[in-house]
C-alpha cells in the first residue's frame, strides 16, 4: 500500500480513487504522518438492492380488490347527466 501527501491526493484524486476501486488502497498523509486509509467499498454492503416480494405472506389482498368501492366511485363519478 502506498502513501501520498494531501497535495498529491488533491491533485490526482480521480486516478487514486480509480486505483482504490481496482483493489489498490492507499494512505493519505500530512507532513509524513498517516491520516486516513482509502479503500474501495464492498458493493454488497454499501447499497443493498430493493427486494421484490419481501412481504410475501405478510399481506393478504382481497379477491375483490379491483372492485372494492366501485359502487361509491360509480356514484361519485359515473355521472348521470
Amino acid at each position: 500500500m502506498h502513501t501520498v501527501n494531501i497535495h498529491e491526493a488533491k491533485t490526482h484524486l480521480s486516478r487514486l480513487v480509480e486505483q482504490a476501486v481496482n483493489g489498490e488502497p492507499f494512505i493519505i498523509a500530512k507532513a509524513g504522518k498517516p491520516l486516513v486509509q482509502v479503500v474501495a467499498l464492498n458493493p454488497s454492503t454499501s447499497a443493498r438492492p430493493r427486494r421484490f416480494g419481501f412481504l410475501a405472506g405478510e399481506i393478504k389482498v382481497p379477491a375483490d380488490f379491483d372492485r372494492m368501492g366501485s359502487a361509491e366511485i360509480e356514484r361519485q363519478f359515473g355521472g348521470e347527466e
